[in-house]
């Protein structure tokens, strides 16, 4: 049978009966914390006059289940509702490792989790493996009985009238709780970034974001090499020009160039300069980048992809602050501080022969990485209102807001493009879709799949019952559902239907037209 299959249908059997009494599930409650487990298991108990088991560790109470599961037969099994801490301070243990060891050894159960330290990712975690629900201390012991019965009512199909407080049931559950189910909707809202949330162009209120603003601060007034590292679109740009505007060279120029998008045969030459005549088309002498940058900085974007052969001139100019002009035998000396980043691993260029391990250690003198976008989750509902100011129209009549789904879509979604793909896709909503609500179905496809609400092991999803399936109409019925979710999240696109179930939108159509329910577009 399925998780709860043997379960539904009991309760169901049951509450046709009058009169019957339901045997409510046990609650299994894990915190560390004494006294507020105890009032937990007090209120609880008293509330909705459920039996409540207590434990101090997760190990303490894998031990009794595992006793409780081996004195009963699979058709007595009985399900619980499990309500634990995610961190605990003794032996390092994990509420969401205790879950995933609960269903390893067959349990039966709906998980409440609990944590003082909130974050996307811990969010995002916690429903991959199932959680019901996600809340962060403090909280309301009211709101957390609302959740145990909507887990019973909504999971277990216990009828609302078997709970001995029927006011918790009726009244309760016919109002939103205090605190959401969905995930995000309470502690991450799109907000306008704070003066401490801005710095030099950059937005953030992440620990991560926030070393790096500290580290900038720091290195600024120096004249040290900085290396700047991390993913494209993370805006290594802005950390330069943050290092230029911060020092005593901020009076003189910032010269940026881009080694990778530069010929390697012209490169030396925009880098150096050229004298007159030192090559055709040479038709008079030229200064270089390092030369307009005297006295100031100078930015080398993409230094990984720098030939090796130019690397040696770069790696003397580092040594001795001397430059040479193609064509030319004399040097000059630059008065430059240098900048350089990449998104490239440079170690691993160094082992493969592919970077100088020399000029590698002459330029890490200070490094500074860029975290990736999906690091700091925490920083998006910041950025996408910085990027509403900048889009949006002062009347406002272009003005976007964004619906939970769609707003959690975004959280969610990986951002291989990082900043750079998150303010392009905003610049985009705000000229296609401005002045209406953003809905999950108006998002590109690609960011339909990564829906945490859908992220399950697909070992999980059916347990083969004992009396066997028919696996071609099995097959046929999962099918069927995919085909209607993928239509319901695109609002009918087939298209955009067919991109998310990865295949042709004939074949989409033509699957529609066998199974009969082609009129849903």
């Amino acid at each position: 049978m399925n998780d709860f299959q043997f379960l539904h249908t009991a309760y169901e059997d049951q509450s046709k009966t009058e009169n019957t009494i339901v045997k409510l599930p046990d609650i299994y409650l894990v915190e560390d914390d004494r006294v507020l487990g105890t009032t937990i298991k007090k209120f609880l108990e008293k509330k909705l006059s459920l039996n409540v088991h207590f434990f101090l560790t997760p190990t303490e109470c894998l031990l009794e289940l595992d006793k409780k599961i081996k004195s009963e037969t699979v058709v007595n099994q009985t399900s619980f509702c499990l309500i634990t801490d995610i961190s605990f301070e003794v032996g390092g243990s994990d509420g969401l490792l205790l879950i995933d060891l609960l269903k390893e050894r067959g349990h039966h159960f709906v998980p409440i989790v609990m944590t003082g330290f909130a974050s996307i990712e811990t969010a995002i975690n916690a429903t991959k493996k199932g959680v019901f629900h996600y809340l962060t201390k403090p909280f309301e012991l009211d709101v957390l009985s609302e959740l145990v019965v909507k887990a019973f009512t909504k999971k277990l199909n216990i009828p609302e009238s078997a709970f001995v407080n029927s006011e918790v049931a009726t009244t309760k559950l016919s109002q939103p709780p205090a605190q959401s189910s969905h995930l995000f909707q309470s502690k991450f809202k799109i907000e306008a970034p704070g003066p401490d949330d801005i710095f030099c162009g950059m937005v953030g209120r992440s620990p991560q974001m926030k070393q790096v603003f500290e580290r900038i601060k720091k290195v600024a007034s120096s004249d040290s090499t900085v290396f700047i590292s991390g993913p494209s679109g993370t805006g290594k740009e802005l950390v330069a020009n943050a290092l230029h505007n911060l020092s005593v060279r901020k009076s003189h120029n910032m010269v940026s160039v881009n080694c990778g998008a530069i010929p390697s045969e012209l490169l030396e030459s925009e880098l150096f300069g050229h004298e007159k005549g030192a090559f055709t088309g040479a038709i008079s002498a030229r200064k270089g980048r390092f030369e307009m940058a005297h006295r100031g900085s100078i930015f080398l974007d993409e230094i990984g992809d720098m030939p090796l052969l130019l690397q040696v001139k770069i790696l003397r100019v580092l040594q001795n602050r001397v430059i040479e002009r193609v064509g030319s035998t004399e040097t000059t000396e630059i008065d430059v501080r240098i900048i350089t980043a990449t998104h490239r691993n440079l170690e691993m260029a160094v082992q493969d022969g592919n970077f100088r391990e020399d000029l590698y250690y002459r330029l890490n003198v200070i490094p500074i990485k860029i975290p990736a976008l999906k690091e700091r989750r925490e920083d998006i509902p910041l950025m996408i209102s910085y990027f509403l100011s900048k889009f949006v129209s002062a009347d406002l009549r272009n003005n976007i807001e964004f619906e939970d789904d769609a707003l959690e879509l975004l959280i969610s979604y990986d951002w291989p493009g990082n900043v750079r793909e998150l303010e392009n896709l905003i610049e985009r909503l705000v000229i296609l879709k401005g002045g209406s609500l953003i809905k999950v179905h108006d998002l590109p496809a690609k960011f339909l799949k990564v829906s945490p609400t859908q992220v399950e092991s697909y070992k999980s999803l059916i347990n083969l019952p004992e009396e066997g399936v028919d696996l071609k109409q099995l097959l046929s019925d999962i099918e069927d559902s995919l085909i209607n979710q993928a239509l319901e999240l695109t609002g009918g696109n087939k298209n955009q239907a067919s991109k998310l179930l990865t295949m042709n939108r004939t074949t989409l159509i033509e699957k529609m037209k066998k199974k009969g329910f082609l009129q849903l577009n």
